[in-house]
């Protein structure tokens, strides 16, 4: 195991941990469903889906990096990726968006939609793709052209599972203690900026991707 797989895992867990706990990341959604149906399970049952929605947004965000590699040499993918992740935090320091959903009768589907969606808006997807051009670096040196895509595969899967473990995990964590002991009054007495926090976030990985 080489340190530079080994940072890039430590960070995947990281990040995947952070985006478990924004309450704009799912599991606010998941407690309140909970509350309205008055069931545990339907705050478990939620998960599921959320966790896929981000999980296919990650996905989705390293594919399109995938496919602007082909036709552009490493260093300006990186060169791309951070001014889209700067653009986006000054965004959010400008103004919030933050996606509405009709009502709260909502199915499977429509979480693993609505999921995808929050997670795409926000940016979360393109926090991932540095740490996944990281990845591909170490492992495509000395690869020779077959197995090039071969590798980028496995690497895009590797740091999206991770990714989505994590954030699973934290989200259901967090869900679960709101849900049976703080409930959401909690969150008015120690409400913080999260969209500063984010947008923050956002311009530190625009940053570090152009250190990389």
């Amino acid at each position: 195991m080489s340190g530079e797989h080994t940072h890039s895992w430590v960070a995947l867990l990281l990040l995947g941990a952070f985006h478990g706990a924004n309450p704009a990341m799912g599991w606010l959604f998941a407690v309140a469903l909970g509350l309205q149906e008055h069931r545990r399970a339907a705050v478990f049952r939620a998960l599921l889906p959320i966790a896929l929605g981000h999980a296919l947004a990650i996905i989705a965000a390293i594919l399109v990096a995938m496919m602007i590699g082909i036709t552009l040499p490493p260093v300006y993918v990186r060169w791309v990726v951070a001014a889209i992740l700067i653009a986006a935090g000054v965004r959010f320091l400008i103004r919030h968006p933050h996606l509405r959903w009709a009502g709260m009768r909502v199915g499977m589907a429509d979480l693993t939609l609505w999921s995808f969606l929050v997670a795409s808006v926000h940016g979360a997807g393109l926090m991932v793709v540095p740490i996944f051009l990281q990845m591909s670096a170490a492992t495509h040196e000395g690869s020779d052209h077959n197995h090039l895509a071969s590798a980028m595969g496995s690497s895009a899967v590797l740091a999206t599972a991770l990714h989505s473990a994590s954030y699973l995990l934290v989200t259901a964590i967090i869900a679960f203690l709101f849900y049976e002991k703080f409930g959401l009054g909690l969150l008015r007495k120690a409400w913080f900026n999260l969209d500063l926090l984010w947008a923050v976030a956002l311009l530190g990985a625009g940053v570090a991707t152009l250190l990389i």
